[in-house]
C-alpha cells in the first residue's frame, strides 16, 4: 500500500507508547487517525498533539468489549471515513500469579483484543473492496520463549500465528498483514497495565508488582524509541512486509528454536 495519504487508520492502545509512535508516523504521512485507548487523560493529550498534523478522533475503548468496539467503529468511520488500516496494538504485560483471573486478563487484551479488531473491521474492508492493511502488535516473545512469562509468551505466540495465517488468507483480497515483533521499546507498558490488571490480593503482591514495574521499565527505557518503531510500521505497511523486528535481541533465541524444531524432525527417507 504505497499510497497511504488520506486513508483512515484505527489504532488501539494508540494514545501511549508504540501506538502513539505509530500514530505520529501515520499522521506525518497524511493519514487520518482514529485513536482508541482505555486511558482518558492519554487520549486527550494524544488528540491535542496529533490534531496539529491531521484529522484525528479519539475513543475510550476496552478492546475486550465487542459491543463497544462495534459502536466505536461505526462512530470512527462516520467521522473520518472508511477504515482501511487497522493497528491492533493494545496490550498488557507481566502477570504476578498463575490464575484463571490473570489468564483471562492477559489473553482477553493481548489475543482477544486483536481478534475483536479483526472481526470488527475486516468484514467492512472486504465488503468495500479497495484493499487495506492490518498490523498486529505481537512481540519478540511471540517467536521464542526467552523468559517474558508464560502468559505473555502464550498470547504473543498466538498473535504471530494468527497473523501468518491471516496474511495467506487475505493476500488474494489485496489486504496486507504485518506482525510487529518488538524487542525492548521505551514504553511504560508494565505500569500502564495496572489500569486493567486484577487487583493485588495483599501488600506483598502489590510490592512484587511495583518491583516488576520498576525493573522492566528500566530495561525498556534503554530500548528503541516508540517514534522509531512507528516509522518501521509505516514502512512495513507501504512495502507490505509480514514481519517487523525493532532490533536483533531475539536472534539467538530464534536460531536456537529453529534448530531444535529441525533437529526434532524424523530422519529423511
Amino acid at each position: 500500500m504505497e499510497d497511504v495519504k488520506g486513508r483512515t487508520a484505527f489504532i488501539t492502545g494508540g494514545a501511549r507508547g508504540i501506538g502513539l509512535g505509530i500514530g505520529r508516523a501515520f499522521a506525518r504521512a497524511g493519514m487520518k487517525l482514529a485513536i482508541a485507548d482505555i486511558d482518558p487523560d492519554s487520549l486527550a493529550a494524544a488528540k491535542s498533539e496529533l490534531a496539529k498534523l491531521t484529522a484525528v478522533e479519539t475513543f475510550n475503548l476496552d478492546v475486550r468489549d465487542r459491543e463497544a468496539y462495534a459502536r466505536v467503529a461505526d462512530e470512527a468511520e462516520a467521522r473520518l471515513g472508511p477504515v482501511s488500516i487497522l493497528c491492533n496494538n493494545a496490550g498488557v504485560a507481566a502477570a504476578t500469579r498463575l490464575t484463571y483471573e490473570f489468564w483471562d486478563w492477559m489473553l482477553g487484551i493481548n489475543l482477544n483484543g486483536v481478534i475483536n479488531g479483526i472481526q470488527t473491521f475486516l468484514p467492512r474492508m472486504l465488503e468495500r473492496g479497495g484493499g487495506g492493511h492490518i498490523v498486529n502488535t505481537a512481540s519478540g516473545a511471540g517467536l521464542a520463549a526467552e523468559g517474558s512469562g508464560l502468559m505473555y509468551n502464550t498470547s504473543k505466540f498466538a498473535v504471530v500465528g494468527m497473523s501468518e495465517s491471516l496474511r495467506r488468507d487475505l493476500e488474494p483480497k489485496q489486504i496486507g498483514v504485518t506482525v510487529l515483533c518488538p524487542g525492548p521499546v521505551g514504553t511504560n507498558i508494565v505500569g500502564n497495565s495496572r489500569i486493567t490488571q486484577p487487583a493485588a490480593r495483599n501488600a506483598e503482591e502489590a510490592r512484587t508488582w511495583e518491583a516488576i514495574t520498576e525493573q522492566v521499565t528500566a530495561v525498556l527505557a534503554r530500548g528503541v524509541a516508540p517514534d522509531k518503531v512507528g516509522e518501521m510500521v509505516l514502512a512495513a505497511v507501504k512495502e507490505n512486509r509480514l514481519y517487523v523486528h525493532t532490533d536483533r535481541v531475539m536472534e539467538k533465541y530464534i536460531k536456537a528454536r529453529t534448530k531444535a524444531l529441525l533437529d526434532a524432525l524424523p530422519p529423511a527417507k
